[in-house]
């Protein structure tokens, strides 16, 4: 069975802030909507009321049939305590949920209990729809086709990022929703991974509403885009593939730019013709009762009439003025401002690896044979688990090597994306929390940069905490750019960032003249980000590829 979600006039806001209002759309089967938007316009908040976990503040929703199963998956894997990888399957796919209904509904009818037998049908309905009895038997071929690489009965709290993903995409191929809801399905995946994934939301005969930020992926797989569009301050559906939206919302905002400018400059011209006639029509009495001596009534006459006339003409030209359908003013887009290489260059060499062996358990990185030199632009590729971050670790002097050599060079001042937005997990303040890391800044400098990357009165008094992954990215990047370095090391820097904000990264990153580090999978970065070399790591060898 699929189904088909209808929003009408929906609404909804994040305490005192409207986030979006008056939203129209229907998913029906066949349908893969692609919802985008800056970080904090209301996404995340979009797919919760589509999928019931959150009542709308306006409008209503409704889903036919309404018995349908309703998939929702969450941006970050929700880890419970001392629950098992199998455990979290069976509560993503929505089949343990359906089991313990089934079970209860089986203690009611034992009891005798009135209705019981209605309960249990509908319970084991459920069940076998959610595909609760050959579960364990997909289960394993699943973890066997996605390389889980985990032991089923393992806590999930014990997991590294990259192992959650592929549970997270493991609970995604395994589930039989009638709709789906992902938020950021495609973070911290690899290409096999995202491969995967395309493949399931081609194939899905329900309707799939995707949050991603990964264009390449919505440019292969949605059917249409709805964008939260800050700039033109509403909600907006685009019908086509993400390229064609691309191309609409362009032009969309362009003629909305020509629209308004064209609104202003009338609007302009009315108000300073309105003036100008005044001006006369005053000058006309001032003139009159200057010469109020002149006894020819004629002249007296003629006077009077020029002023009436100049006071008509005013007249006309503030009615024509109220006439005038105003057009609002669509709002300047954020733009990422950054300019994070101050610092002083670095020597020649930037950082090496001699011979270096890197043993950790049964896995081992090398031998490497690697030098970065100054002003290289390095991307590092490879699959989850074959030693991407421990070569990133290795070359900033992090990890210590089994044998051979590796380190930085002199002068090196690193700037890491993610130990910098490790300082806003806490309970203090944004501005407070950058403030302590800047201690010669003043608060008014502070709000200032921080503005500059998108944060605003309505975040920096906001507990760091609280925060979305995507905006404590944004309060690293301008903290990097406040300490300045000369080698930047972005590890998978687009996996909390919005969309506007990624193209501005990628921009920024053009004009940064320092060393680059970059570890991703977001194929679109790598196609656009100017690069002099590309690794490539896989089952812990390290191999330089065409940079191209």
């Amino acid at each position: 069975m699929t189904a088909t979600v209808q929003a009408k006039g929906v609404g909804a806001g994040f305490g005192d802030r409207e986030l979006f209002t008056g939203v129209e759309l229907v998913v029906a089967p066949g349908d893969v909507v692609g919802l985008v938007g800056p970080n904090g316009a209301g996404k995340s908040t979009l797919l919760q009321v589509l999928a019931g976990r959150r009542a709308p503040d306006a409008g209503t929703v409704s889903v036919s049939p309404p018995d349908a199963r309703l998939g929702y998956l969450a941006q970050e894997v929700e880890r419970l305590p001392d629950e098992t990888v199998r455990a979290h399957l069976e509560r993503r796919t929505g089949v343990a949920a359906a089991q313990a209904a089934m079970d209860a509904a089986a203690d009611a009818l034992g009891a005798g209990e009135a209705g019981a037998d209605d309960r249990y049908a509908t319970a084991l309905e459920d069940w076998l729809a959610l595909g609760g009895a050959d579960l364990d038997t997909r289960l394993g071929q699943v973890a066997e086709e996605i390389g889980l690489g985990v032991d089923l009965d393992a806590a999930m709290t014990s997991l590294s990022g990259g192992q959650a993903a592929r549970v997270g995409l493991a609970a995604l191929l395994l589930s039989r929703y009638d709709l789906y809801l992902l938020d950021e399905p495609t973070n911290d995946l690899d290409a096999a991974g995202l491969d995967l994934l395309e493949d399931f939301v081609a194939r899905s005969e329900a309707p799939v509403v995707v949050v991603s930020h990964d264009r390449e992926f919505l440019s292969r797989t949605v059917t249409s885009v709805v964008e939260i569009d800050r700039s033109l301050q509403r909600v907006l559906v685009y019908g086509g593939s993400y390229d064609a939206y691309l191309e609409e919302r362009s032009t969309a905002r362009r003629r909305a730019r020509e629209a308004y400018e064209e609104y202003a400059g009338r609007r302009d011209a009315l108000a300073a013709r309105a003036r100008m006639q005044r001006a006369w029509m005053e000058k006309g009495v001032r003139n009159a009762r200057r010469k109020a001596t002149d006894n020819d009534k004629h002249v007296k006459a003629f006077r009077g009439q020029t002023s009436e006339k100049q006071a008509a003409k005013a007249r006309q030209s503030d009615r024509a003025l109220e006439r005038l359908e105003v057009v609002e003013e669509p709002r300047k887009e954020w733009q990422l401002q950054m300019s994070i290489a101050a610092a002083p260059r670095a020597g020649a060499v930037v950082a090496t690896a001699r011979a270096a062996v890197v043993e950790r358990g049964g896995f081992r990185l090398g031998p490497v044979d690697l030098q970065l030199d100054w002003q290289d632009r390095v991307a590092v590729t490879g699959p989850n688990g074959a030693g991407k971050s421990t070569l990133l670790g290795l070359l900033l002097g992090r990890v210590r090597p089994t044998s051979g050599d590796a380190g930085l060079g002199p002068a090196v001042l690193v700037g890491e994306v993610d130990q910098a937005r490790a300082l806003f997990e806490g309970d203090e303040p944004l501005a407070d929390a950058f403030a302590r890391q800047v201690p010669d800044w003043t608060g008014a400098d502070v709000r200032t940069l921080l503005a500059k990357f998108g944060l605003g009165r309505h975040h920096v008094p906001r507990p760091a905490s609280s925060l979305s992954p995507g905006e404590r990215t944004r309060a690293a990047l301008a903290l990097l750019q406040a300490r300045g370095v000369n080698l930047l090391v972005l590890d998978e820097p687009t996996n909390h960032l919005d969309l506007p904000a990624i193209e501005q990264l990628e921009a920024a990153l053009e004009a940064f003249d320092g060393t680059l580090l970059l570890v991703t999978h977001d194929r679109r970065m790598l196609e656009t980000v100017r690069l002099t070399r590309r690794l490539h790591v896989e089952d812990g060898v390290v191999e330089e590829v065409a940079a191209g």
